[in-house]
C-alpha cells in the first residue's frame, strides 16, 4: 500500500539538488560589489525570553566579544539586572578591565544615563536594559550614539 505523501518524499531531494544546483557567483558579486554603508547601523536591540540563567548563557559570549574589543574605549553597561554580578563577568570569561558598570543617580533615569555615556564617547559599546523602549527612546539612543561614535545595544529580558 502507498501513501500519498510518499511521492513527495521522491521530490524533496529533486527540489533541494535544483536549489543547489542555482549558481551562487551572481549572488556574491553583487554583494561584493555593493557600497559599504558609510552610516553604519549604531542601534541594535537583543530581546531574551526564558528562565534568567539561560538568559545570561546566550548573553555571556556577546558581552565576552565586547569586552575583548581592540578598541580602547570602555564596555559600558548601564543598570544591568542585579544576576550580572561581578562574579558571573568573571565567571563568563569578560575582561572586567575594560568594563564599566553604572547604576542611575538621584532622579537621573537609565535612559537618560545611557544617553549621556553614547554622547560622551568614552565607550566603544553601551549595553541598556531599557524594556519598553518607545521610539522615541530609541531616536535618543540612536542621536546621542551618533555624537559619540558609539554602538547602542539594548537587551530586552522577556
Amino acid at each position: 500500500m502507498q501513501f500519498p505523501h510518499t511521492s513527495q518524499q521522491t521530490q524533496l531531494p529533486l527540489l533541494f539538488e535544483a536549489f543547489l544546483a542555482q549558481p551562487l557567483v551572481p549572488a556574491l558579486k553583487e554583494v561584493v560589489e555593493s557600497p559599504w554603508s558609510t552610516d553604519p547601523e549604531v542601534f541594535s536591540e537583543l530581546s531574551l525570553r526564558g528562565a534568567a540563567g539561560n538568559c545570561l548563557s546566550l548573553l555571556a559570549p556577546i558581552l565576552r566579544d565586547l569586552s575583548q574589543e581592540q578598541d580602547a574605549r570602555w564596555l559600558t553597561l548601564i543598570a544591568p539586572p542585579a544576576s550580572l554580578t561581578q562574579t558571573w563577568l568573571r565567571d563568563a570569561g569578560l575582561n572586567r578591565e575594560r568594563i564599566l558598570l553604572l547604576q542611575p543617580r538621584g532622579t537621573q533615569s537609565a535612559q537618560q544615563l545611557t544617553c549621556e555615556a553614547l554622547r560622551l564617547g568614552r565607550s566603544h559599546t553601551v549595553v541598556s536594559w531599557l524594556n519598553p523602549l518607545s521610539a522615541t527612546s530609541r531616536q535618543q539612543l540612536i542621536s546621542a550614539a551618533r555624537t559619540g561614535d558609539a554602538q547602542s545595544l539594548n537587551i530586552r529580558l522577556g
